[in-house]
């Protein structure tokens, strides 16, 4: 089975993070239609293995581990209808490149594999003793990888089917750390002289917090916060609600806000945003090309329904006293809150000494969700310096502590050092020469996370690659897989299994 013809069986799968039964059994299903020795272990993550199938002169004692994860990013647009619990993403093909309808692709990673899958079908690859990892919930924790049991692989090389450049080695990558904060809300009632207005921010692009964080793209938790600090400045503003972003490792695309001001202010409140929008559009409007900032006042007849406050989806509900006046947080501590967002930092904070365009460490202020009593604030920072890692982690967490919140960090997960000495190295470069006539790929490190650095934790003897086709847009519905680079990569992975 050809790569394409896998991968569209894969997109038929739910997978999203932390919830990869479907996916996981539909592995096993697979490896026991075509013969081939698979497991779980006890993380949940899958093990395939299948023997050289060279002759006992070509054969040596090497096994090559093929490393893919089994989950997806699950974003899509506000306007379009899918369950990722459930629901197949829709693809479609236009030109070269391989889309979704609406929701991200999956492509990351997927077709990483459907690759190592099609290796473990074909009969006509030549290769040697090959062992396939497929870990769990790389996205949201790298919980597979963290888990992995100790001398449970029997590899001494892997290849990393994770990458999202064509012709690029990858040789290293950044660790990581999540920081989360937790801020109580108590409301107060809106004065009667007040007016409800929706304010927002929508189509930006986002994308990967690691892969993109450098390429001018817009935040739009930090858009808005901007114009609302801005706004407080000038009138009493009144915060009700804020909910921006999702992942914790996706720049945030959309936001949006419900505040009250007063009614002798509602006009000046529009002019102040078309002023506001013309600025961002000077700054970044050469990237973010259907950026749309907007304000909707919210009629008389919803400030007076008796809605229920803030869901545990984050949605924009009024809350209201029992008389059904409407409610907004405490003043004091929404002017906290923005000054806090204001503070924390967002993008690139240090660009690596040792490989030129390299981003060396950053932070994502990724997500604002607004629930019944408190406000959630999800953020990831990443470096590959240890220590610049902790520096910016406890930069985020000063600016959140700010607010009055509580803050909490994650585990992390360590970087992977590169090895320019690497045989595995060599070989993957010859082998890309020898597919493209002499063109020479590029040797970089990559500023996301991949689980290598994990690995070489429990198997401090791996000697490591990461490679794959060329994707943009990862984790945003704008995700999209080259249908022409993802066939010479393929063409790549033969060719150097054949000469490891």
């Amino acid at each position: 089975m050809s790569p394409f013809e896998i991968f569209d069986l894969i997109t038929k799968v739910p997978r999203p993070s932390k919830h990869e039964e479907k996916i996981r059994q539909f592995l096993l299903d697979f490896a026991a239609e075509h013969s081939i020795e698979a497991f779980a272990d006890k993380a949940g993550n899958v093990i395939m293995r299948k023997k050289s199938n060279r002759t006992n002169s070509q054969k040596n004692d090497n096994t090559v581990i093929l490393q893919a994860h089994m989950d997806m990013v699950c974003e899509k647009n506000n306007d379009v209808r899918h369950d990722f619990m459930n629901d197949p993403i829709e693809t479609y093909i236009e030109g070269d490149w391989m889309h979704a309808r609406g929701t991200t692709l999956g492509a990351d990673d997927g077709i990483g594999m459907a690759m190592a899958l099609a290796v473990l079908t074909s009969p006509d690859i030549e290769h040697p003793d090959i062992e396939c990892l497929f870990t769990i919930d790389e996205e949201t924790g790298l919980t597979g990888a963290n888990l992995l049991e100790d001398g449970l692989l029997h590899g001494k090389q892997l290849i990393n089917l994770d990458s999202e450049d064509d012709g690029q080695i990858f040789i290293g990558c950044a660790g990581g750390i999540d920081t989360f904060a937790t801020l109580q809300t108590p409301h107060e009632p809106i004065p009667d002289t007040y007016m409800l207005f929706k304010v927002g921010v929508k189509g930006l692009l986002g994308g990967h917090s690691g892969d993109d964080i450098n390429k001018g793209r817009g935040n739009a938790n930090k858009i808005l916060t901007r114009f609302l600090f801005e706004v407080n400045k000038h009138t009493d503003l009144r915060l009700v609600s804020f909910n921006g972003g999702n992942l914790r490792n996706a720049i945030a695309r959309e936001v949006e806000a419900e505040i009250a001001v007063t009614k002798s202010y509602k006009e000046q409140l529009r002019i102040d945003l078309n002023v506001f929008t013309a600025t961002i559009e000077q700054e970044i409007g050469d990237v973010e090309k259907d950026m749309q900032l907007y304000l909707e006042s919210i009629p008389h007849s919803d400030e007076s329904q008796n809605l229920t406050p803030h869901s545990d989806e984050g949605q924009n509900l009024t809350p209201h006293s029992d008389e059904g006046q409407p409610q907004a947080i405490a003043k004091s501590v929404s002017d906290r809150l923005l000054l806090a967002l204001y503070a924390c930092p967002h993008g690139v904070k240090a660009m690596s000494k040792d490989m030129p365009g390299l981003v060396e460490t950053s932070t994502n202020l990724a997500s604002v969700k607004t629930f019944a009593d408190h406000i959630e604030i999800n953020t990831s920072q990443r470096s590959s310096v240890e220590s610049a890692k902790h520096d910016i982690k406890n930069e985020v967490e000063c600016a959140l502590r700010l607010s009055g919140a509580w803050v909490s960090h994650g585990d992390g997960y360590p970087g992977w050092k590169p090895n320019v000495n690497s045989p595995l190295l060599e070989t993957t470069k010859k082998a890309y020469q020898t597919i493209t006539g002499g063109e020479q790929a590029e040797v970089k490190a990559i500023h996301a996370g991949l689980e290598c650095g994990l690995f070489l934790q429990k198997y401090p003897y791996l000697d490591m690659v990461s490679i794959g086709p060329q994707l943009v847009g990862v984790h945003s519905p704008q995700e999209k897989m080259s249908v022409s680079s993802t066939r010479k990569t393929f063409r790549w992975l033969v060719e150097i299994l054949k000469n490891l």
